[in-house]
């Protein structure tokens, strides 16, 4: 049987504007890679220094300065003048046992990973309402869920941005918004290939499908939330681990 070339219709993005966070490496570079072969005219945000993806447009922000998030969301605003996605992909850690984790270290890790995710939902939520609607995936972890030890300030801050996606789905879904997270497993990424090898071990030995993930796992279940296909699905959690969180 011939494929009908209209099914992925549904998983375009054409004519759609869409900022990525954390877009200079990781999941982030390979969310705004896709979105971009989706149709999307995608702003690739990340420090200053690191460029998205070919294809995109890089714009630069600090999201551990509310200023600097807040500015970004005005610049926005200004100029294309509408957002029909956003993927905060950006996430930083700074591991510790509890009874040694910094209080800075608590707090960049809190600014980075939540608050800005707050900051960006509280600043495009009026454009959202203007323009009918739009469409939110925040990137979470597993470890939201279950807990790491040395990574109180990490799990806790994933913890609440799926907690933030949730509220927002309730509070602004009458006003054609959708906000959905995934949460992935171990992903080989810059972050990840820095830890020890007996902890990608653990992770690969967790796993049901005897696999560790890629960045572009996750960047394909984002564009299936983002797009049209998911127009029914909100307030949700999607992992993508492999199995390694089955519950």
């Amino acid at each position: 049987m011939t494929a009908d070339p209209a099914l992925l219709d549904g998983l375009s993005l054409a004519g759609r504007v869409a900022l990525v966070t954390g877009a200079g490496g990781g999941i982030g570079a390979a969310t705004a890679a896709l979105l971009a072969r989706a149709g999307a005219t995608v702003l690739a945000c990340d420090l200053p220094g690191r460029a998205g993806p070919e294809g995109t447009r890089t714009v630069a922000c600090d999201l551990a300065d509310p200023a600097a998030v807040k500015g970004l969301v005005d610049a926005v605003r200004a100029d294309p003048g509408r957002l029909d996605v956003l993927v905060h992909a950006a996430g930083v850690t700074a591991d510790a046992m509890l009874w040694k984790l910094e209080e800075a270290a608590w707090r960049r890790v809190m600014a980075v990973n939540v608050e800005a995710a707050f900051l960006l939902l509280k600043g495009f939520a009026p454009l959202w309402r203007a323009q009918g609607g739009g469409s939110v995936v925040l990137v979470s972890s597993i470890n939201g869920t279950r807990g790491k030890a040395g990574q109180a300030n990490y799990a806790a801050s994933k913890a609440a941005l799926e907690a933030l996606g949730k509220t927002a789905a309730r509070e602004l879904g009458r006003q054609g918004v959708r906000v959905n997270a995934v949460a992935p497993g171990w992903i080989e990424t810059g972050m990840t290939r820095a830890l020890p090898a007996e902890h990608r071990q653990r992770a690969l030995d967790e796993t049901a499908v005897g696999r560790v993930g890629e960045p572009q796992d996750v960047a394909r279940a984002v564009l299936f939330l983002a797009s049209d296909w998911a127009r029914h699905v909100t307030g949700q959690v999607l992992r993508v681990d492999g199995g390694q969180l089955i519950a």
